[in-house]
């Protein structure tokens, strides 16, 4: 993998010194993770932050079989926040290493075990998937996608039928108060 480090870079001039830095260090996380095909790293400044510590980002996604694995911070420094990301993302490894791929002294796996949850009421063992909801999506808009989920309380997301697109998208709330939308498309 140390060979496959995508560079990208938004507003910033990416030098040789820089570029070596950041392919260097990235180059380095199949260590942490050796199933680990591709990795893109991508530094930007950004001149109409409000903070001058979140005016330059860093943002690193690695991917491999059947996972992705992404990072982003913002600092004052474009390769300060890069380590930044680059710490939170070999935390992140090792949390999906963790749930993945280490194994128990009886044999079975962090998965085979997580899929064993004890029902407090019965004392038995249930599924992982504990509860399976259905309910209706009527048609809305992303305004009133809003309004609904301000008004039924809910804090994180909100998943609703796009009238305009004519699919399910996933409203959320964003760190900042803001609202992201999820538009899940199928390859």
């Amino acid at each position: 993998m140390s060979n496959k480090v995508e560079v990208q870079t938004r507003n910033i001039r990416l030098t040789e010194k820089i570029e070596e830095y950041v392919n260097k260090k990235a180059g380095n996380l199949d260590h942490y993770l050796s199933s680990i095909e591709e990795a893109r790293v991508e530094l930007s400044h950004h001149k109409a932050a409000r903070d001058a510590n979140d005016r330059n980002a860093a943002q690193i996604t690695v991917r491999g079989k059947g996972f992705t694995l992404r990072s982003e911070v913002r600092g004052d420094e474009a390769l300060a926040a890069f380590d930044a990301a680059l710490d939170n993302l070999q935390r992140q490894i090792e949390r999906y290493k963790g749930k993945h791929s280490v194994g128990r002294g009886d044999g079975r796996s962090a998965a085979e075990v997580a899929e064993e949850v004890i029902d407090d009421e019965t004392g038995e063992l249930s599924p992982l998937v504990a509860r399976r909801k259905k309910f209706i999506l009527n048609p809305m808009t992303e305004d009133e996608a809003v309004v609904q989920m301000r008004n039924l309380g809910h804090d994180n997301f909100f998943v609703f039928h796009n009238a305009l697109t004519n699919k399910v998208n996933v409203l959320y709330r964003r760190r900042n108060g803001s609202y992201g939308l999820i538009e899940p498309e199928v390859e």
